[in-house]
């Protein structure tokens, strides 16, 4: 279903075409979000992911990685820390800098999960040939870099 706007047909366009995105993102986020325990949100399981392959990090980088405000980014990580998934360290040089880092509980249990949560994912984009995969990844970032 697309736009009952009756605008011009760039307008109309347009609008197919972020709502087609829209749905299709959020269809894939609940599927995704279907594997996960039912503890755990997909905020924390980003910051998890991210802090597996890039290794601890500020707690404002990973709020920018993830794409978070700095008072959300506080709350994920305030709740990976009462499950003892992830540790807060204040920079004694500068107090404002704060890195979180897995710990191994943390480590033990994002390593488990991320590979359920890969194979979901690429079940879901299986039905895109590799050369569908990347020309969405290819517009997908022209999207998002447009000024």
């Amino acid at each position: 279903m697309g736009t009952h706007y009756q605008g011009s047909k760039e307008e109309t366009d347009a609008l197919n075409a972020y709502i087609k995105l829209m749905r299709a993102a959020e269809t894939l986020t609940a599927r995704s979000h279907a594997v996960l325990p039912k503890n755990l949100t997909l905020s924390q399981f980003g910051a998890l992911e991210a802090l597996l392959h890039r290794g601890s990090m500020c707690q404002s980088e990973l709020a920018a990685k993830l794409l978070k405000s700095g008072g959300n980014i506080t709350l994920v990580v305030d709740n990976l820390v009462k499950a003892g998934l992830v540790t807060r360290q204040r920079d004694e040089q500068d107090r404002r800098f704060i890195t979180v880092s897995l710990t191994e509980k943390g480590r033990s249990y994002i390593s488990e999960l991320f590979p359920k949560v890969v194979a979901n994912i690429t079940k879901e984009f299986g039905i895109l040939s590799s050369a569908e995969q990347f020309t969405l990844c290819w517009l997908c970032k022209k999207l998002g870099t447009a000024s």
